[in-house]
């Protein structure tokens, strides 16, 4: 198979989708490398660190399209969208659900759009999300401080607060892996931290593991309201599998929250969890709505691109040999797990939620790959 590493071209996106060392794997089963110039440099990873594991470095990202499958990180963009081509693979994070223009595409373009964040495990985890979410966490409190900073428009409260003088509130909504992860450092820096979630075993495994430093609530409209007026740093960290966040925040709660107090929006890549939620970007990360500080970042693990570009690659490479070895209708067919990744296949939509958010019929993964047998 021939494939194609494009550099990434997402406002401050310097994460790749193949380092030198999944290069030559792919190169050492048989497979072609094409690799767009400059894809990794940001991130120390240079074009002759490519070529010298058999990669073809390619100038234009016209040369990179014409290629069977297309290995990425972020979505396709609008200046990526005439280069694709019918019957091509994307595999890499898609997020459709809130983002009609790319679904609309990559239909058009009878594109096999293979997302990441679908991509399932046997024990119903996400696999290919879940070190982005870790990283996703982690930031989303490192942000949230920073922006809690008078300059910023925060209040100037700081996290952790010292002897003397009360800590943070920090409200997380969702317990799972980005809530898990936000909540250790919000911990680490003694921030007053509670995590909300509707679901009892996740508070329950949460509080086993951080209690008495960790408050879990369980979630309904009251204990939701309350805690989001309550707190200086709110993070949204809520996540249904492909499909739209569920908006727990409305504009009414926004107003009432204090003035200069904080919401991060993890959830943004799918729609955000927050009525005033609007996807920002790293040169331009907040906007302010009734005194509340919002930071709605779409690509925050980015901010740290060779963590995170090291941590997908882990995981990802395993599923793209796969794909190259096998042939993806071939791969999709015998792995389940992998086939709930397929979104878009020759001008259906084959995910769930994807159809429902957006209005499409939908056509279930294994009936679009045997309409092509």
């Amino acid at each position: 198979m021939i494939i194609g590493i494009p550099k990434e071209v997402k406002n401050h996106e310097y994460r790749v989708g193949a380092t030198p060392a999944m290069v030559s794997q792919l190169v050492r089963e048989g497979h072609q490398v094409m690799v767009q110039t400059r894809a990794g440099e940001r991130i120390g990873f240079l074009d002759s660190h490519y070529e010298r594991v058999g990669a073809k470095i390619v100038a234009r990202p016209q040369d990179v399209y014409d290629c069977d499958m297309i290995i990425k990180v972020k979505e396709p963009q609008a200046s990526e969208f005439p280069l694709m081509h019918e019957g091509q693979v994307i595999f890499g994070y898609l997020h459709l659900a809130p983002d009609p223009e790319q679904t609309e595409n990559l239909l058009e373009r009878g594109v096999v759009g293979i997302a990441y964040e679908t991509v399932t495990d046997p024990q119903g985890r996400l696999p290919l999300l879940l070190p982005m979410s870790e990283i996703a966490g982690r930031v989303a409190v490192m942000a949230g401080s920073n922006v809690l900073q008078m300059i910023t428009g925060g209040k100037g409260k700081l996290l952790g607060g010292v002897p003397g003088v009360e800590p943070a509130k920090v409200v997380i909504l969702g317990g799972g892996v980005v809530g898990r992860e936000a909540a250790r450092m919000a911990m680490g820096l003694g921030a007053d931290v509670s995590v909300l979630d509707n679901n009892v075993n996740v508070l329950r495994d949460l509080d086993q593991r951080y209690a008495p430093r960790l408050h879990t609530v369980f979630s309904n409209d009251l204990s939701l309201r309350s805690h989001v007026l309550g707190a200086d740093l709110v993070i949204g960290a809520v996540l249904v599998a492909g499909r739209l966040a569920p908006r727990l925040i409305t504009k009414e709660m926004i107003a009432e929250m204090k003035p200069g107090s904080v919401f991060v929006d993890v959830a943004i890549d799918q729609g955000g969890c927050a009525e005033t939620s609007k996807p920002t970007t790293h040169s331009d990360p907040t906007y302010v709505v009734n005194d509340v500080v919002h930071y709605c970042v779409s690509n925050m693990p980015g901010a740290y691109a060779l963590t995170a570009t090291h941590a997908l690659t882990n995981v990802t490479s395993r599923y793209a040999m796969a794909l190259a070895d096998r042939g993806w209708q071939k791969a999709l067919d015998e792995d389940p797990h992998l086939r709930a990744g397929l979104n878009v296949c020759h001008g259906k939509i084959t995910n769930k939620g994807v159809a429902e958010a957006l209005n499409y019929n939908y056509v279930p993964p294994e009936v679009a790959l045997h309409a092509m047998q």
